[in-house]
């Protein structure tokens, strides 16, 4: 049986952070910048998480299983809870 292998090109694009989130750059935020609002051009600059629709095809490809933002949220909620009580 072969090894599985992760797709190249999305590994490069995002950046898995240690407890399983997917984050990644904004698209659109590379170039022709001048007919957007400088609110757009600043948002761009803040990285985007995954969200739940996601997640699915995105641990397909890279074969390792990944959390959505919102199932990273309620696990750290769950976290803080769990130390308070």
């Amino acid at each position: 049986m072969p090894k599985n292998k992760s797709h190249k090109g999305l590994a490069k694009r995002i950046k898995v952070t240690k407890n399983g989130k997917v984050r990644f750059g904004r698209p659109h935020s590379r170039h022709l910048k001048s007919n957007k609002t400088g609110t757009a051009i600043q948002s761009y600059r803040k990285k985007r998480y995954a969200r739940s629709g996601e997640i699915r095809a995105l641990s397909k490809l890279l074969f390792r299983p990944l959390l959505s933002q919102e199932k990273g949220e309620m696990r750290e909620a769950a976290r803080e809870v769990a130390v308070k009580a």
